[in-house]
C-alpha cells in the first residue's frame, strides 16, 4: 500500500487563550487514538488576540473582525502532518474535524479504485444529508419561533391596550 502525507490547519478562535491550545491539543490526541494513522509533526501555536486588519476589503469580514475586537477574542491554529494507507481516513478528518487546510503532500499522485471514490463519495453524501437535515430542523425552528413571537406581540399590544382603558372606552361606546 501507498503511504499518504497529509498537512492539516486547524485553526480556532475564542476565549480564554489557554483553552484554545488546550482544546487543540486535546483535537490532536483525539487523532492519535486512530491506529490507522500516524501523527508524525504537531505544532501548535501561541493564541494571539483579535486585531484590526487593514488589508480587509470584505465588509462583512471587517465586521466580523470588529465583534471579535469587541469581545476580546483569541485565535490560534495548529499544523498536524499525518501518515497513513487510507484516503479514507484524510477524508474522514476533512469532514469530521473540519480543517481549515488540507494538503497532499505524498504522493503527487493518487489512483482511486471505483470503490474507493464510491466510498469516498459516500461518505461525503451521508455528512452532506447531515448538515441538509440539520437546517431543515433549524428553519422549522425558526419559522415557529417567530409565529410565538408574532403571536406573543398581539397579545402584548392588547394587553398595553387594557391597562391604558382602550377598551373601557369601547365599552362605554357599545353601552351606548
Amino acid at each position: 500500500m501507498v503511504k499518504i502525507r497529509s498537512l492539516f490547519i486547524f485553526e480556532m478562535l475564542g476565549k480564554p487563550a489557554e483553552h484554545l491550545k488546550d482544546t487543540l491539543n486535546k483535537l490532536i490526541e483525539q487523532l492519535n487514538t486512530n491506529k490507522d494513522l500516524e501523527v508524525v509533526r504537531k505544532e501548535v501555536h501561541e493564541p494571539k488576540l483579535v486585531e484590526e486588519d487593514e488589508t480587509t476589503q470584505n465588509k462583512i469580514e471587517k465586521l466580523e473582525r470588529e465583534n471579535f475586537i469587541k469581545q476580546g477574542l483569541y485565535s490560534t491554529f495548529a499544523e498536524v502532518e499525518i501518515v497513513t494507507e487510507d484516503l479514507n481516513i484524510v477524508m474522514a478528518i476533512v469532514l469530521n474535524m473540519l480543517p481549515a487546510h488540507v494538503e497532499i503532500l505524498e504522493p503527487s499522485e493518487i489512483a482511486l479504485t471505483n470503490n474507493n471514490m464510491g466510498a469516498l463519495m459516500t461518505e461525503l453524501t451521508v455528512k452532506m444529508h447531515k448538515y441538509d437535515e440539520v437546517t431543515k430542523v433549524l428553519m422549522l425552528e425558526k419559522e415557529y419561533l417567530l409565529k410565538q413571537m408574532k403571536e406573543m406581540e398581539d397579545k402584548l399590544k392588547n394587553f398595553e391596550g387594557e391597562v391604558k382603558g382602550e377598551e373601557k372606552e369601547e365599552t362605554s361606546e357599545d353601552e351606548k
